[in-house]
């Protein structure tokens, strides 16, 4: 544990010295390698100084608010994490009962595995007003939809594809013996997949879970922006990107607590795999 805490702080740092290398040594305004302008510019509006990035956050947000940017900076943060955490949940339990329906039905997974990576081709960009507009229309028993389960739905379902092809990978990696065992003890379908399929499962779960929470976090961020959605982090995103040309430190605030948000599903995720693979030996070893 410490030793991963050490490596993360010390690839914090290495990423703050070459972005201030890049600074120093840089043109400022930008340039071309081979012909193709992809070297950025290197003025403080462009890229600030990481410690002016550091010291904003302990700023007031602006003129009129007194509060210090990081607990906006933080509330986003702490919105977009349980609406990313809802969309992770949902994409994660829709993931699963696709791979099962696919790993006990042939048939269903012929049917319906093509049609899952189509899915991934549509650009949420076009689908987050679309979600948005359908489930404003939703009344049910006098509960009407809230805009955030929208923006919920929309991180689902940038997740449910990496659990449903990794469980599906799990769930059909059980080995052939075990499986004729299982047969000769006559045992139905349904405790086949769970008392053995599922085990033998969560070696893969475990890293289609971790971009399951990256997916989530990404889905939820642009979904925010798109649909306009207030509170979360994304919409910090585009407040804050108003105004970079006069306070571009700020910008950059709003991007940590982005990164912020991907560390805490990530940790969720952690926690998962500390609980069911600490007796498991990792996928392709011997137990």
């Amino acid at each position: 544990m410490i030793r991963r805490a050490a490596l993360f702080m010390g690839s914090l740092l290495v990423v703050a010295a070459v972005w201030e290398l890049y600074k120093t040594l840089g043109p400022e305004d930008g340039g071309a390698v081979l012909g193709w302008n992809i070297l950025p510019r290197t003025k403080d509006t462009a890229m600030p100084h990481v410690w002016d990035m550091v010291s904003r956050l302990f700023d007031p947000e602006s003129r009129v608010k007194d509060s210090p940017i990081w607990r906006v900076v933080f509330a986003g943060v702490w919105f977009s994490l349980r609406v990313a955490f809802v969309g992770f949940a949902i994409g994660t339990s829709i993931g699963v009962g696709l791979a099962a329906l696919m790993a006990r039905f042939d048939v269903a997974r012929r049917g319906l595995l093509p049609y899952l990576v189509l899915s991934q081709t549509v650009p949420m960009i076009a689908l987050a007003p679309l979600v948005a507009s359908w489930g404003g229309k939703l009344q049910l028993a006098g509960w009407e939809w809230p805009k955030w389960l929208s923006v919920a739905v929309l991180g689902a379902f940038l997740a449910f594809f990496p659990v449903a092809v990794g469980t599906l990978r799990g769930l059909e990696s059980a080995p052939a013996t075990s499986l004729e065992l299982m047969r000769s003890f006559a045992a139905s379908g349904r405790q086949t997949m769970w008392k053995l399929r599922f085990p033998a499962a969560m070696s893969f779960m475990v890293p289609a879970l971790r971009l399951a929470a990256a997916a989530s976090v990404i889905g939820v961020v642009v979904a925010e922006i798109s649909t306009g959605l207030r509170g979360g982090i994304g919409r910090l995103i585009i407040e804050y990107a108003r105004q970079a040309s006069g306070d571009p430190p700020k910008v950059y605030t709003a991007v940590f607590g982005a990164a912020l948000l991907g560390l805490m599903m990530a940790a969720v995720v952690g926690a998962f795999e500390y609980l069911v693979m600490r007796h498991r030996a990792p996928a392709g070893e011997a137990p």
